[in-house]
């Protein structure tokens, strides 16, 4: 049922006129076709949290009996009280939304709460395992939760943070492959397509709040049942992309027949932004023809494949909010830019954030630019003024395109210290500079070239290389349709190579690929890319049946080892990296084409597995909730080194990337050892009163980021995401 109608039954359920009104009125407007695409926005999705414990004021729904294989009652209750008789706890529930008032005392074993989409969550995380053999090198992370409110969590950790997102969400083939309010959707489902895109629109909403707006791509696989909505909804949901969809082949055999054909290939579409282009790659896409020989086509014109690859001119104003004017007092200042030749003239200091920007002072002929977003939200440039002095007089900061009408008049520019590193150790090569003194550099890749649109590779075959991989690592488990692992890292090759630190997002993530192939590209280069993997623990539909006649419900510790987050995916990781089946025998067979080494060997890799958790705000504020929400606080840190898993009795500490604040008093000490510290990236000062904070903040090195607790984090959920 569409939100529309599920509003309307609601209505006439109150008053019965007023239905009939709103539902004569709603088909008139439905049965009107605009151009586009059009779908129902359906009833939020909810989702079941077994492992929940059940509170009062609870939204549950009612548990058929064990052993009963019959669908579950799905009407939601409200927990008005909970009591114990004897043994048993017994909880009061009252059916929300009826008619009529209708309560019912049941046992509190026989419920499960359930979170609503259209309900603010407030996530933690609670770690169940890790596996280290990567040295100081940052964790890959898999998360086991629903993949929407995972996403919410994560606008807190990496908010503009994500280089890439790879997603291969369900194909919705009516064949139980993916659920839609707790019901597999079946072929028959006269809202199946639009429920899908109801279930993606959500998600491509948060995650577009995630991706770095500057520099990012999206890549979504999919196949012909819903590749042209999929096209469609991309580009409904970001319209700023360059989106161009990619036809590779998965199985040359056919992977079964469809209105009598067989389907040999499937589509990929890539949406990139800001300044994201292709990165060509000499090895796999170009397919078997020797790369280092120069062609010749048909006209006998030589094709010489040399590419030259360009810089990543950054722009400089931050893009967080929490790098908002009054947190970096020493990254609010004027750059004059010169109104008629566009070139920096000057770089003023400082300003007070009590002085209104407006009232700088002048210079003859130029223009003030301050880093001011289009809403007029003030923010800090990316560096302290000395620091981004010595770029621009190097020829590595520059003014970008006029803004004309806008607060910030120029786009301002600069290298960071990695490219900046390239030139200065000869990676990248000069070839000369702009009139406005800034550098012309680029990295130089004889024989690469620009991939084809059709993708025909023997690697690529989902069978061998998907299938057959996760049996070698997994010792035989099953997994349906897993991708090639060499697929994954081709497809991402061409958007990270350049970018040896790229956190890359997975919240469709099966059995793992992408996390594979993210080390595996690790390996080739000493990159450090992490990798955020997202799954829940579905059990497989035929599996689930007999686990009910069993007795057995989810929550169960016999049914959720055998969902897919424990099953299959937080294994095949630990299996990759170690290089041993989940029973401790090495690994059989060797890794193929760009690469080749024994499995068995594994990866200098680094990896802790999450779930997520849903907390309770008063509890967060108190300082309560504290060990569920220090695996975010780490991970907004950049998921390194040690965490501060307990609030610290000296009243702070300071781990490798980031230091906790908890006590005031002891904010000097704390200071004094942040600036000690030269890899703090963030520093958490647990306060309510503000002017405290701002003398923390202060009183920190400028390349460390505050952030006040627990105001930050209440206030990122406190808004609704993507509903």
């Amino acid at each position: 049922m569409s939100r529309l109608t599920d509003l309307i039954a609601r209505a006439k359920a109150r008053d019965s006129a007023l239905g009939d009104e709103l539902e004569r009125e709603f088909k008139a407007l439905a049965s009107r076709r605009a151009f586009g695409l059009n779908f129902e926005r359906h009833r939020p999705e909810s989702v079941e949290l077994p492992g929940r414990p059940v509170r009062r004021g609870d939204k549950v729904r009612i548990l058929p009996p064990r052993g009963s294989v019959q669908r579950a009652d799905q009407r939601l209750w409200r927990v008005k009280r909970i009591d114990s008789k004897g043994k048993a706890r017994m909880a009061r529930v009252e059916l929300i939304d009826a008619e009529a008032p209708e309560t019912v005392d049941v046992a509190v074993a026989d419920l499960v709460v359930v979170a609503e989409f259209r309900d603010y969550i407030y996530p933690g995380l609670v770690s169940t395992g890790r596996v280290e053999r990567g040295g100081d090198k940052p964790f890959h992370t898999v998360i086991n939760g629903e993949n929407f409110h995972v996403l919410e969590a994560l606008t807190y950790t990496h908010r503009g943070k994500i280089d890439a997102i790879y997603i291969d969400p369900p194909y919705n083939t009516g064949a139980s492959d993916w659920k839609y309010n707790n019901n597999y959707v079946e072929k028959d489902d006269l809202y199946r397509h639009s429920k899908w895109l109801a279930m993606m629109e959500r998600r491509l909403s948060v995650a577009k709040v995630l991706l770095n707006p500057d520099d990012s791509v999206l890549i979504a696989t999919i196949d012909e049942k819903e590749y042209l909505r999929l096209g469609l909804l991309l580009e409904q949901v970001f319209p700023e992309a360059r989106i161009r969809m990619i036809s590779t082949q998965i199985n040359p055999k056919g992977v079964g027949v469809s209105e009598g054909f067989k389907r040999v290939d499937e589509y990929i579409f890539i949406a990139r932004f800001g300044s994201q282009d292709v990165t060509p790659s000499s090895s796999p896409l170009l397919g078997s023809r020797p790369i280092d020989s120069a062609e010749k086509d048909e006209d006998g014109e030589e094709d010489e494949g040399t590419q030259k690859i360009g810089l990543d001119w950054q722009t400089a104003r931050r893009r967080d909010l929490q790098s908002v004017r009054r947190t970096r007092p020493g990254q609010f200042y004027p750059i004059y830019v010169n109104e008629t030749s566009g070139l920096i003239e000057e770089v003023g200091k400082p300003i007070p954030h009590e002085q209104d920007r407006l009232d700088v002072e002048t210079r003859p002929g130029c223009v003030a630019v301050f880093p001011v977003r289009d809403d007029g939200t003030e923010m800090n440039w990316g560096v302290t003024g000395p620091t981004f002095i010595a770029r621009w007089k190097k020829g590595f900061a520059r003014a970008g395109k006029a803004q004309p009408g806008k607060p910030q008049p120029y786009i301002i520019q600069y290298l960071k210290s990695g490219p900046i590193a390239d030139i200065e150790e000869g990676r990248a090569v000069v070839e000369g500079y702009n009139p406005d003194g800034s550098v012309i550099a680029y990295y130089d890749q004889p024989g690469a070239k620009a991939p084809p649109t059709q993708w025909n590779l023997r690697s690529h075959n989902a069978e061998h290389y998907g299938t057959k991989t996760v049996r070698a690592l997994l010792s035989g488990r099953k997994f349906p349709f897993p991708k090639s692992l060499y697929a994954v890292e081709d497809v991402l090759r061409l958007f990270v190579l350049a970018k040896p630190q790229a956190t890359i997002l997975d919240f469709f993530s099966g059995s793992g690929t992408t996390a594979h192939a993210v080390m595996r590209l690790n390996r080739q280069d000493g990159g450090r890319r992490q990798c955020i993997s997202v799954t829940n623990n579905e059990v497989a539909a035929d599996e689930q049946a007999e686990l009910r006649a069993d007795g057995l419900r989810a929550g169960d510790p016999e049914w959720e080892k055998l969902g897919i987050c424990d099953y299959i995916t937080k294994p095949r990781i630990a299996a990759a990296i170690t290089g041993k089946t989940p029973e401790g025998a090495d690994i059989k067979g060797d890794y193929k084409f760009t690469d080749k080494f024994p499995m068995a060997e594994g990866f200098k890799e680094n990896a802790e597995f999450f779930t997520l958790t849903y907390e309770a705000p008063v509890a967060v504020s108190h300082n309560l909730a504290f060990q569920r929400i220090a695996p975010l606080l780490w991970m907004r840190a950049g998921s390194e080194g040690r965490r501060i898993d307990d609030l610290p009795a000296a009243g702070w500490d300071v781990a490798d990337t980031y230091g906790l604040l908890v006590d005031l008093d002891r904010a000097a000490a704390f200071c004094d050892a942040a600036a000690a510290r030269p890899t703090l990236r963030i520093a958490y000062v647990v306060t309510d009163d503000d002017r405290r904070f701002q003398a923390v903040a202060r009183a920190l090195p400028d390349s460390v980021e505050p952030v006040r607790l627990y105001e930050s984090y209440l206030s990122n959920f406190r808004f609704s995401m993507g509903r």
